[in-house]
């Protein structure tokens, strides 16, 4: 197995909730429909408007049930970022026929940019 570290990003994120909110990033299947595992190493979340927003990242899980938000309606002010991970890692996955999805919200339309890096196939 190769690891490979990957970078995915999202300019202008929508005001969609939860399992209709942008998706930034899909884990992706392995060889031949097999599973396979990343790890979530960051999620920056950039305010691009002028004023203050409120940002939410949403991990759609690949069974269909046990979604749940990272985090929630986090405050972003002007022309600043959040860093969602501070240090935490994310593992995330896909069963072969099931993909863990990272999707991505805001309370401003075309006022976020969201950035996710990885290290896939682990």
């Amino acid at each position: 197995m190769a690891n490979d570290f990957k970078r995915f990003a999202k300019p202008n994120v929508g005001t969609g909730t939860g399992a209709s909110a942008d998706a930034v990033y899909t884990v992706p299947a392995g060889s031949g429909s097999s599973a396979l595992e990343s790890i979530v190493i960051g999620i920056t979340l950039a305010n691009k408007h002028t004023s203050g927003i409120t940002a939410s990242v949403f991990l759609d899980n690949e069974d269909g049930s046990n979604d749940v938000y990272i985090v929630k309606g986090a405050s972003i002010p002007a022309g600043s970022s959040l860093e969602v991970m501070a240090g935490n890692k994310l593992v995330v996955q896909n069963d072969g026929s099931n993909a863990d999805v990272l999707r991505v919200e805001s309370s401003r339309a075309s006022s976020l940019d969201a950035t996710i890096t990885v290290l896939e196939d682990v």
